[in-house]
């Protein structure tokens, strides 16, 4: 839900391991994102990779996105199984 024209809620979901949650600023839903992340038996190079898009300093990155795609959704594998990644404004 937007409150004003000027500020934004964000929703971030991991599909079938969290549930989706609101915040009121992106930096917040990111640190929430990348905590829930960061615990999963991730490779590597997805965890680097999720570091970057969701760790300390993402902000902006993110918002680039935001702005340019409307959405942020990214995917890993885990035990077999494909889950997506979402970061929206809503």
């Amino acid at each position: 839900m937007v409150t004003d024209r000027n500020t934004r809620q964000y929703q971030v979901e991991i599909e079938g391991i969290t549930e989706p949650a609101t915040f009121s600023r992106l930096p917040e839903a990111l640190s929430a994102l990348w905590a829930a992340l960061r615990v999963l038996p991730l490779g590597w190079t997805q965890y680097e990779a999720y570091r970057y898009f969701f760790g300390e300093g993402s902000a902006e990155r993110v918002k680039t996105f935001l702005d340019r795609d409307g959405q942020l959704s990214l995917s890993f594998q885990l035990e077999g199984r494909a889950h997506a990644v979402h970061v929206r404004p809503v």
